[in-house]
């Protein structure tokens, strides 16, 4: 059984040092126990972090995407030049290109890097991020316009002649493009944990991503998406996203762990009342949360706490302990169904490294299971 391991890129370092958190003030879009260091571009890191993605064995990483980060398509052309074998997973908020232009910037891209590009499609679930690009529109209204997007976004790709589209959010006439990535090129991942995101991913994603919920929650979820994509011939893949904690013990990685929590209390309230972050309006968001009120420790090493001090604004769960540990309990998400993981840590560069032991340990245990499984 084939795993595929995804990082996170970033354009700008962090730091955790106390004396870079006296004179240093901001948000940082990497780490909730950093805080921001050096100009929101620096090359130089960027391409650093991705080469240190690279060697330790991810097959990608994600370009996140908000109403504050830099340009995801320039971003992710960064990363491709800079390393020789990296994927990216480029996030897309759908609303503000049209699924046209779109399609034919992925096709572009992949063009320039055959095999190596993946969308990510990222409906939305915090309406004042969406304000302040100008959207408006209701959670129920933006998924409609993804379906509706997607569908065209799909055609622009695969039409080998011209054709018209009459939707609710998008007409287009005699659209076509000369550059269309190969069928299957360009893999859609497909993000949300409402009714209306589980009835659109499942028309639409080739990959279903999870936050790092429990995991009789995520065994719920596969049902659920798989219901959804069945009447559409689909069979998705599944992702789930953690972040890992490890060290040489596992008194070592938790205490590690209680460091972060604090330096993440420390930073986190400020952050909020500034940025307006909360992620109770998010299905996703709210799952993690309900899981925190349940304990701080899940199954044999998920840990919920840091999701109550951010508000599960994003990818906030954590596996602790050692490296041998981590994999274990990354094995058990792969034994639910989960091909994909991406996996991120709080010291983007160092952590990216250090889970090179991790990434060999799970798809050495994958390719023991795969014979089984498969009888």
């Amino acid at each position: 059984m084939a795993i595929e391991f995804i990082g996170i890129t970033a354009t700008q370092e962090t730091s955790s040092s106390a004396a870079e958190q006296n004179r240093v003030d901001g948000i940082s879009a990497q780490t909730e126990s950093g805080v921001p260091v050096g100009p929101t571009v620096n090359p130089a890191y960027a391409a650093r972090l991705a080469r240190a993605h690279e060697t330790a064995g991810f097959d990608r990483v994600l370009v996140a995407h908000s109403s504050a980060t830099p340009d995801g398509f320039l971003v992710a052309s960064h990363v491709l030049q800079s390393t020789t074998r990296l994927g990216v997973l480029l996030a897309h908020r759908p609303g503000f290109l049209a699924p046209t232009l779109t399609a034919r910037a992925y096709a572009t891209l992949d063009a320039y890097f055959p095999g190596r590009v993946a969308m990510h499609v990222i409906t939305g679930g915090d309406d004042v991020d969406q304000a302040r690009d100008g959207d408006f529109s209701d959670k129920v209204t933006r998924y409609r316009r993804t379906d509706d997007f997607l569908t065209v976004l799909r055609r622009e790709w695969e039409s080998e002649e011209p054709f018209d589209h009459d939707g609710e959010f998008y007409r287009v006439a005699g659209a076509w493009s000369a550059v269309r990535p190969a069928p299957g090129a360009v893999p859609v991942y497909f993000g949300g944990a409402s009714d209306d995101a589980i009835r659109v991913g499942g028309k639409h994603a080739d990959a279903y991503a999870f936050w790092g919920e429990p995991l009789d929650g995520i065994r719920e979820r596969i049902a659920q998406v798989r219901s959804a994509a069945a009447p559409y011939g689909r069979d998705p893949r599944f992702s789930v996203s953690l972040r890992p904690i490890v060290a040489d013990t596992e008194a070592a990685a938790w205490a590690r762990a209680e460091a972060i929590l604090a330096a993440t209390q420390e930073r986190w309230g400020t952050t909020r009342r500034t940025f307006g972050l909360d992620g109770r309006n998010a299905v996703g968001s709210q799952r993690l949360l309900d899981a925190a009120d349940r304990g701080d420790v899940h199954d044999k090493r998920l840990w919920t706490a840091l999701a109550k001090v951010t508000g599960a604004t994003g990818n906030s769960t954590a596996l602790v302990g050692t490296h041998e540990q981590v994999a274990d309990a990354l094995l058990d998400y792969v034994d639910l169904g989960v091909t994909t993981l991406l996996i991120r840590g709080f010291e983007p560069l160092d952590d990216a490294a250090s889970y090179a032991g991790v990434i060999d340990l799970v798809r050495a245990g994958a390719a023991d299971r795969a014979p089984a499984l498969a009888g």
